[in-house]
């Protein structure tokens, strides 16, 4: 059952200003109504939203869109549904999409939260990536991370059986956090002794490889949701 404190509270961002660019504009203006899903509330049926039956992978926070555009680019038999608050990423995004004439992407801009708790069918995804999620440094910030029990609950319980849950982080202290909490939920097992190798589908993005460079680690993590048991 989900915690009604973490119904009430948890936000998957939090609300900066930005302005959108002259292409990012045009991209969200004349691509969105193509490949936008508006926040409606209600049960969302994947495989009319992008139009066939195919793996569903979600994304939660992309960002500026590049590492979920390259990801798309090389897996065209895969649909890749992304959740992204701010205006600029999801235009960003867009244009990518135009740019590389994808379409095998579809965009809602909300809380992911929300989207996750009121949209997604429980067992409808085959993949769940966050990648590089705010790492709330300041201890006392802690509290406002993405990654909490709760969430990670609500999360498996759309995943299918045996599909994954991929993290990633540039910030040891949320890793561990991450790797704590994904340990102790029933329904995962990690496919890994611990932190997993960067999976060949996740791009290094410039601000990563500048990372590296100057001896920053990241930590990646690959869980699987446990097949469900057969009765005996």
């Amino acid at each position: 059952m989900e915690n009604p404190d973490f119904q009430r509270h948890i936000k998957s961002f939090v609300l900066r200003q930005g302005h959108l660019t002259p292409g990012q504009k045009r991209a969200y203006d004349t691509l969105f109504p193509r490949f936008g899903i508006e926040y409606t509330g209600q049960p969302l049926d994947l495989d009319a939203a992008f139009g066939r039956q195919a793996a569903k992978i979600l994304e939660i926070g992309f960002g500026m869109g590049q590492a979920s555009a390259e990801i798309a680019e090389r897996h065209p038999e895969q649909d890749y549904l992304g959740i992204e608050v701010h205006g600029p990423g999801v235009g960003s995004l867009l244009k990518l999409v135009g740019e590389k004439q994808l379409e095998n992407i579809r965009v809602i801009r909300h809380d992911a939260v929300e989207v996750v708790r009121e949209m997604l069918p429980a067992d409808s995804l085959d993949g769940i990536h966050i990648f590089f999620p705010d790492p709330w440094h300041k201890k006392r910030h802690n509290k406002r991370r993405l990654v909490q029990p709760g969430f990670v609950a609500l999360l498996v319980s759309r995943l299918k059986p045996g599909a994954y849950l991929h993290l990633a982080t540039d910030w040891e202290d949320y890793a561990i956090q991450m790797l704590d909490v994904l340990s102790a939920n029933p329904d995962l097992v990690n496919t890994a002794a611990g932190y997993a190798p960067r999976p060949d589908y996740r791009p290094l993005t410039k601000f990563e490889q500048r990372g590296l460079r100057l001896g920053h680690g990241v930590w990646d993590l690959v869980f699987r949701r446990k097949p469900l048991v057969s009765p005996q």
